[in-house]
């Protein structure tokens, strides 16, 4: 139909086991090839495959292209880059699916141009159009949503978290496992990674939270993220902040959502001085329920939120602190 005999996942590893948006990759890849009849593979990078390829077979790959070596530990884009080509090479692929991760969004481009082909960033959606493989898209800020296709192979694409639903893993499912060589030795890298600082994490992926707390310019300070960090520790959620905070170091650049940070699908989003404009938007959009707090009536976020709350965030955010403590009990 499409010509996509296969589909390749790059495996991403969250504590030793496939991200949860590798697991929606996966079952992405499943119904595509549902759709032409096609192949599932997953390309896995680690320090230790051990067990981790069974799980990507458990969770829809045919077969997984496995190469083991401590300099996958961690990301290295220089080595990532090499190995996934090789990777490429061997499979054939017809897709090369990514999560749009920080380490997603830097190895794609790098990958796409090492294979000279496209590669189309942050999609929503990944479908087939008069029988060629479509990506959408946002763009404009977020403000439209463009689809596009490939003139060239393999289509690589990054696919932003929540987008699909991951497969729940069949134990009994049968895979191939193919070991291969990592191609670049470490002598030949020209980027050494001297040092990494990780910034301070909540606890919870943001990815993957059920329950977001994100605060915006109208916290006024640093100090404001201290308040929701009290409230997201109160209701088990994650905290996020939109670009400006960031930017500002008012809380950790891993925080960021929106159309240059993280994209975000919980059930309930909790939105604090946040105005709404639309890069923001593109990354929390999909959640099932926002409320927003804000002291301008006319901010735009009211427009997306299923329950609006105009006021003082500090007098707002310890109330309902206090009576999420009496609802738990507490």
């Amino acid at each position: 139909m499409s010509g996509v005999l296969c589909t390749l996942v790059i495996a991403e590893l969250a504590q030793g086991r496939p991200s949860k948006l590798t697991c929606e990759l996966l079952g992405l890849a499943r119904n595509l090839a549902g759709t032409t009849g096609g192949a599932v593979a997953a390309a896995l990078l680690a320090s230790h495959t051990d067990g981790i390829a069974s799980e990507l077979i458990a969770h829809g790959a045919d077969r997984v292209y496995a190469i083991e070596h401590p300099m996958f530990g961690s990301y290295h884009s220089e080595s990532w880059v090499g190995a996934a080509a090789q990777i490429c090479k061997d499979a054939a692929p017809g897709a090369v699916l990514i999560g749009h991760t920080v380490s997603g969004a830097d190895l794609a481009p790098r990958l796409a141009f090492r294979l000279g082909t496209a590669v189309a960033m942050g999609c929503e959606g990944v479908s087939f159009v008069a029988d060629k493989l479509a990506f959408t898209r946002p763009c404009f800020g977020g403000n439209a949503r463009q689809t596009v296709s490939f003139k060239t192979a393999p289509a690589v694409a990054t696919v932003r978290a929540g987008c699909y639903d991951a497969p729940a893993p069949d134990r009994e499912r049968r895979g191939e496992v193919t070991p291969l060589e990592q191609p670049l030795g470490e002598e030949a890298l020209r980027v050494k990674v001297i040092e990494r600082r990780r910034d301070a994490d909540d606890g919870a992926r943001l990815e993957e939270a059920a329950i977001v707390v994100a605060g915006g310019r109208g916290l006024n300070g640093p100090e404001g993220f201290r308040l929701l960090e009290r409230l997201a520790a109160t209701l088990g959620a994650a905290v996020g902040a939109s670009r400006v905070p960031c930017d500002l170091g008012w809380c950790p650049r891993s925080w960021q959502i929106g159309l240059t940070g993280r994209t975000v699908q919980p059930d309930l989003y909790i939105a604090v001085g946040i105005s709404g404009a639309g890069h923001h938007m593109a990354g929390c959009g999909g959640a099932k329920a926002i409320v927003a707090v804000n002291t301008d009536r006319e901010a735009a976020i009211f427009k997306d939120a299923r329950f609006g709350v105009v006021g003082d965030y500090r007098q707002f955010v310890p109330a309902l602190i206090e009576e999420v403590r009496k609802l738990l009990g507490d």
